[in-house]
C-alpha cells in the first residue's frame, strides 16, 4: 500500500468514529428533549390536579367562606393562567394554600367535616407531588443545557430547532400543618 492510502484509510476512520460520536450526542440530546416534555407533563398533570383538589375543597363547603373564596380564586386562576404566567399563579396557589392551612387546628376542622378527611388526605398528597414533579422536569432541563453549551453542539448545531429549555420557577413549598399529619 502506498502512503497516500494509508493516510486516506486514517483520516477516513477519524471522520467516521468523529461522526459516530456527533450522532452519539445529537441522540443523547434528542432524549434529553424528550424526557423534558415528559417530565413537563406530569408537572402539568400534577399541578393541574393540585387545583382541581383545592377548587374542589374550596366548594365542599367544609372551609369557611374566606377560606373558600382565597382557595377557589386561586385555584381558578392557577388553571385559567397562560403558559407566561402559569409560574406566578401557580405560586400565589401555593401562598393561598399556606395562608388557608397555617392553623393545624383548620385543618382538623376540615379533617372533622363530612367527607372532609377524605379531600383533606387527596389534597396533602397533591401538594407534596408537586415539588417532586417540579424538582424532576428543572433536573431535565439543566442536563439539557449544560449539553447544549458544548462547543461542539452549538458549533455543529446538534440541537436543530428546538428551543432552548427553560426551567419552571415557582413557591412550591407546601403547607406544614396539611402534610405533617399525613407524612
Amino acid at each position: 500500500m502506498t502512503v497516500t492510502l494509508v493516510w486516506t484509510l486514517w483520516i477516513l476512520a477519524a471522520l467516521v468514529v468523529i461522526g459516530l460520536y456527533l450522532s452519539w450526542t445529537a441522540s443523547r440530546l434528542d432524549r434529553l428533549h424528550s424526557r423534558i416534555d415528559a417530565a413537563r407533563a406530569a408537572l402539568d398533570a400534577q399541578l393541574l390536579r393540585r387545583a382541581s383538589v383545592a377548587q374542589e375543597l374550596a366548594t365542599s363547603g367544609v372551609l369557611d367562606p374566606a377560606s373558600s373564596i382565597v382557595l377557589y380564586e386561586a385555584a381558578h386562576a392557577a388553571r385559567q393562567a397562560e403558559e407566561e404566567q402559569r409560574e406566578v399563579a401557580e405560586s400565589e396557589l401555593s401562598q393561598a394554600l399556606r395562608a388557608v392551612f397555617e392553623d393545624p387546628r383548620q385543618v382538623e376542622e376540615v379533617r372533622e367535616a363530612p367527607g372532609g378527611d377524605a379531600a383533606a388526605s387527596e389534597l396533602a398528597e397533591a401538594v407534596r407531588r408537586v415539588p417532586m414533579a417540579r424538582r424532576f422536569h428543572n433536573d431535565a432541563v439543566g442536563s439539557a443545557r449544560r449539553l447544549r453549551e458544548h462547543r461542539k453542539v452549538r458549533w455543529f448545531r446538534l440541537a436543530g430547532h428546538a428551543p432552548f429549555p427553560l426551567a419552571f420557577e415557582m413557591d412550591d413549598e407546601p403547607p406544614a400543618a396539611l402534610v405533617e399529619r399525613t407524612a
